[in-house]
């Protein structure tokens, strides 16, 4: 993955609702109610999704964002250990 592609999947993650979002499903997290995704902003409601769907996509903006950092470290100790060009 080139550093474009990263700073593109990047743009998209800083432009959704700020996290942390929080998956809430009726008879797990609450007794009341239908299942939603809490954010910062307006709630996400989803139809059609599993609860694994809706669980997955409830932690993939923490994910995704750890994910890039970590990228990012990698890609800095990978460009430590590569010969200096000269």
């Amino acid at each position: 993955m080139d550093d474009a592609e990263l700073d593109e999947i990047e743009r998209r993650s800083q432009a959704v609702l700020s996290a942390p979002w929080k998956s809430f499903i009726e008879g797990r997290d609450h007794q009341s109610g239908s299942n939603f995704i809490q954010t910062a902003g307006v709630d996400i409601e989803l139809i059609g999704a599993t609860l694994e769907d809706q669980d997955f996509i409830a932690r993939s903006k923490d994910d995704v964002d750890r994910l890039i950092k970590e990228i990012r470290f990698l890609k800095k100790q990978l460009a430590k250990l590569q010969p200096q060009k000269t």
